[in-house]
This record gives C-alpha cells, sequence and structure tokens, in this order.
C-alpha cells in the first residue's frame, strides 16, 4: 500500500510524541517534531492540528505549550492515523480504474491484494507503543 505524504508525516510525528510519551505531562513543538524527524515544521504543524482535531494528540499553545498524544501509545493504533488522511478503497491494485478489472484482472492484481491485505493488518494490529522500546 502506497501512503501519501500528509499519512507519513502524520505517522512520524506520532511516533516522535510516542517516543517521548510521559502521561501527558511534556509537551513537544511542532518544530521539535520536525526537527526530529527531518520534517518542514509548517507542514507538521497542519498535520498536528488534524491530529488534535481527530482527538489524538492534544495542543497547547504559548510558552510551554507544545503537543502531547492524547491517549497512551499503547491504545492508539497506526490504523486510526491512516484512516485520517487515506481515502479508504477496496480496490488493492494499483492497477485499477481500466488496467485492472475491466474483463480479467491483471497478473500483478493477486499478489498487490495479498500485500495490501498484510498491511492492513498490520497496521490495524500495531500500536504506537512501537516507538516506545
Amino acid at each position: 500500500m502506497i501512503h501519501g505524504k500528509a499519512t507519513e508525516t502524520a505517522i512520524a510525528a506520532m511516533g516522535v510524541l510516542a517516543e517521548r510519551y510521559d502521561e501527558g505531562r511534556g509537551r513537544c513543538s511542532a518544530e521539535a517534531i520536525a526537527s526530529a524527524r527531518g520534517l518542514q515544521r509548517p507542514f507538521v504543524a497542519k498535520i498536528l492540528t488534524e491530529l488534535a482535531r481527530a482527538g489524538l494528540v492534544r495542543g497547547v499553545r504559548g510558552p510551554g505549550g507544545g503537543y502531547t498524544l492524547a491517549r497512551s501509545p499503547d491504545t492508539i493504533y497506526i490504523q486510526e492515523v491512516s484512516a485520517l488522511f487515506e481515502p479508504q478503497s477496496a480496490d488493492a491494485c494499483p492497477f485499477g480504474g481500466g488496467i485492472c478489472g475491466v474483463g480479467r484482472n491483471c497478473p500483478l492484481h493477486d499478489m498487490f491484494t495479498e500485500v495490501r491485505r498484510a498491511t492492513d493488518r498490520i497496521m490495524k494490529e500495531t500500536t504506537f507503543a512501537v516507538f516506545c522500546a
């Protein structure tokens, strides 16, 4: 499964917050999160706003402000984050829409379907606790 830039950035940001999670006491700025993963700060700030709207992170403005996970990392599944930014599509083959599925499936269809199912399973079963090792 191919993820977009927003999904990749959201997972990276959540990973930083999971690594630094201290039961919500400390906060991490968008700048610190961006720096930790080599990301662009304005885009990270935009993604953090979306994550806050979804209730996955809490943000506090002003001096001493920043972001923290809204719940413990072991209760937030990677799929929750991905679902915010990725369109949900049953089409497991990247060659859909005129190439695959019109008549016979393409020669790669079954392989891509298997990969998609495995990826979906990992994302549904894996929490951000993996970043806390």
